[in-house]
């Protein structure tokens, strides 16, 4: 080995080793091309696990000080009444312990009486009452010391007000602020847009979330009395029941009801009280004030001082909800549309120690360029030698544009930008260009370096609950087909070859439609029907679909039915069958549209071939078995029909793939994951006859890979993987090739 391959192979232990390059951030927009596998939906990504905070509905609460009620009083009472039958007490008081008035009575207090009353029956008085004419003792007193009933009398002891009380100034009022922002996941699960709430509609929990709720203060108080719930046996809870059930100001519950048979937080009750005094300044401020009955101005005098303080706290925390919400509306994005985004940068290098063979008449062009061939004399593939290839730094972007309607609808707009040409591919014979060795995400986007390209334009919408549809220009295969949580190329086993079957699909993204049936928790159903629209495929000879002399039927498409079978929350079962036609291109039936073949194919002796048709069965499945361990894989088998142009008779080319890994989810810390896999890619069990490219020498090509994906933040990781390719190209008589690859994740 020369000087300078001693150089690369350092650079690649280095890499390999795991040591972080530091990268600084380099700013990118949008998207990518792929030449052969798998997508998944990338909003509900493992890495960004957060969510945007939502805009919470609030309203908007100005506290009302009640003023002096001032008021004639006219008391019938139909029995003659203990004299000090005016007040509660809680507690025990000596024999002469007797309800008080804070003032002394004018000499002039006379009583009303409607009727005819005994002489000893004298109650009623003809001037306005103090603030402070009432008594309110929180002890109890013995039977015989009881003063004051702040509860029902029985029929004969009901005393009715022939008047109406003054009524006090109340202020205030609760209104809606706008929605909340859209929460929508760029995954295959839907994703509702947010509703507005009302202050009074405040859960029971008190938990610890970051988003300005009113939970979040009810485990900020200081005080110990405001630690407890309001129980539905204590005087304030049903005070405000009576109010809630005589004037309509029902707590903000959409069920219509005061829920009078559990307790309410503190904060809670405050927020059913300021509904209260809204609904009662209304009816003060309308036609109907005057019927505001002066026991519930008392009642609701009283229930504002006992709670000041957490009125107060829902008046400043509105507030700071509202400024809050302010800022979103002045800087969001959209209201309809949210962004997210992905950016990698690779550090890439492969190295093999020796020459390695290839099947094509240019080894020297770069890889999209070589042309595979026969020798004219022996009819066999023409094979080439090339030498290591020299370590890259490339990038790539994602922008992703979810849209919703109506809450429950997805409009997906994806762009892309990247230019990477990953060293594996020096490597590969014709149409293995982005196979094996090549890291999913070190790639370019479009058909040029740089060139920003519409990766994806789809329109999800449901019909029922359990069915959806998905119809576009360029929906992508890999959203919706062949997933695995453990070959997710975010967190997962990263190169093409594991992050879905090397054998599907021939339209990756295409133009069509899907049906999604969620049949029931363990059972889902998914068909889909694409015509190729390829974002890395030049449309003046593939992109098919929107072709007027091939169009969605008569150029290369794919019929894709899948069954998902989850016996639990920790295993899946995949089952797909896939029917392929492939359109011939110069005659050829080759990569990179002609999956589930590989390679490239001819009538056996150079002759011409016409369009192909295929068919691939494939299995696929993810094992929780441990919360620290897991297992996956998959199994793929596929025949691809040919039909020559010249005389000689039609074939059928067979191969098939498989993979078996091991998962370690959070290995020494908590999101990361560690996976490791044997892989057979492209294993041809008949018809290499017609192989030009692809065949080798007869030898079957595996591969071992290793992948570790750390998370640094919530939007930051770093992910170095390793690759070892034996009987590379299927020549058994190749050189190892070793690949190594940092990558470096930002999302948002």
């Amino acid at each position: 080995m020369n000087n300078s391959t001693s150089v690369k192979a350092f650079w690649l232990s280095f890499l390999i080793s795991g040591v972080a390059v530091p990268l600084e951030p380099i700013a990118a927009t949008a998207q990518i091309q792929d030449t052969s596998t798998a997508e998944v939906a990338l909003e509900g990504s493992v890495v960004s696990a957060a969510n945007p905070d939502a805009a919470l509905a609030a309203g908007k609460i100005e506290i009302p000080q009640l003023a002096a009620i001032t008021a004639e009083t006219n008391s019938g009472v139909d029995r003659a009444l203990p004299e000090t039958d005016t007040a509660w007490v809680d507690r025990a008081l000596p024999e002469t312990d007797a309800a008080t008035v804070d003032r002394a009575l004018p000499e002039t207090d006379t009583a009303w009486v409607n009727r005819a009353l005994p002489e000893t029956d004298a109650a009623t008085v003809d001037r306005a009452l103090p603030e402070t004419d009432a008594a309110w003792v929180n002890r109890a007193l013995p039977q015989r010391n009881t003063v004051t009933v702040d509860r029902s009398l029985p029929k004969q002891d009901k005393a009715t007000e022939d008047l109406a009380a003054t009524a006090p100034k109340i202020t205030g009022a609760i209104r809606e602020l706008p929605p909340q922002e859209l929460e929508i996941a760029n995954s295959p699960q839907s994703q509702n847009v947010a509703e507005a709430r009302k202050v009074a509609d405040i859960s029971s929990e008190t938990g610890t979330a970051d988003d300005l709720s009113i939970q979040e203060d009810a485990a900020q108080v200081t005080s110990v009395s405001q630690l407890s719930d309001v129980r539905p046996t204590d005087w304030a809870f049903q005070a405000l029941q009576s109010l809630v059930e005589r004037y309509g100001c029902i707590a903000g519950y959409p069920d219509g009801t005061f829920r009078g048979n559990r307790a309410m937080t503190r904060y809670e009750f405050a927020a059913g009280l300021n509904a209260c005094l809204d609904q009662i300044t209304k009816q003060l401020g309308g036609s109907t004030g005057n019927l505001v009955k002066r026991e519930d101005l008392l009642a609701l005098q009283r229930l504002q001082e006992e709670f000041a303080a957490e009125l107060a706290t829902l008046r400043g925390r509105v507030d700071a909800l509202e400024a809050r919400t302010a800022e979103l509306e002045a800087n969001q994005f959209s209201t309809t549309t949210k962004l997210n985004g992905f950016a990698w940068f690779n550090v890439t290098g492969a190295f093999a120690g020796d020459r390695v063979r290839i099947e094509a008449i240019n080894g020297n062009a770069a890889p999209l360029d070589r042309v595979a061939g026969r020798d004219p004399v022996t009819n066999r593939p023409i094979v080439q030698r090339v030498d290591d290839p020299e370590i890259t730094f490339s990038q790539l972007v994602w922008l992703t544009l979810t849209t919703s309607f109506t809450g429950k609808d997805e409009l997906i707009t994806q762009l892309a930008v990247g230019n990477g040409n990953s060293p594996a591919n020096q490597f590969t014979s014709v149409g293995f260009f982005n196979t094996f060795g090549t890291p999913f995400l070190d790639q370019t986007a479009g058909v040029n370096p740089n060139e920003v390209v519409l990766r994806e334009l789809s329109y999800r919408f449901p019909l029922s609950n359990s069915l959806q549809v998905v119809v576009g220009p360029r929906i992508n295969f890999y959203r919706y087909f062949d997933n695995n949580r453990f070959n997710f190329f975010v967190d997962g086993a990263s190169s093409f070859n594991s992050n879905n079957s090397p054998l599907l699909s021939a339209t990756r993204r295409g133009a069509g439609a899907l049906v999604l049936w969620d049949i029931g928790r363990a059972l889902k159903l998914r068909f889909g029907y694409l015509g190729e629209s390829t974002e890395f495929l030049p449309t003046s000879v593939f992109n098919s679909a929107s072709n007027p002399s091939q169009g969605l039927f008569d150029g290369t498409n794919t019929a894709t039915a899948e069954l998902t079978f989850s016996p639990s929350d920790r295993t899946n079962l995949r089952f797909l069958y896939s029917r392929s036609n492939i359109q011939q291109i110069g005659g050829l039936i080759g990569s990179p549209n002609s999956k589930p073949l590989n390679g490239v194919a001819d009538d056996g002796f150079g002759g011409r071939l016409g369009n192909a048709t295929a068919n691939t069965y494939s299995f696929n499945f993810d094992w929780s078995v441990t919360r620290g361990f897991g297992l996956f894989g998959r199994y793929g088998y596929a025949e691809t029909n040919i039909f020559p142009k010249t005389n000689r008779p039609d074939g059928t080319i067979k191969n098939q793939s498989y993979q078996l890994g091991l998962a370690f989810p959070d290995l020494f810390k908590e999101g990361a994951l560690l996976t490791v896999s044997y892989l057979v890619p492209f294993d041809f069990t008949g018809g290499r006859r017609f192989l030009i490219s692809g065949g080798g020498n007869g030898g079957t090509q595996y591969e071992i890979e290793a992948t570790y994906y750390l998370p640094l933040t919530d939007h930051i990781s770093i992910v170095p993987a390793f690759y070892a390719i034996a009987n590379a190209n299927n020549f058994d008589n190749n050189p190892t090739i070793f690949v190594g690859n940092l990558r470096t994740q930002f999302s948002f």
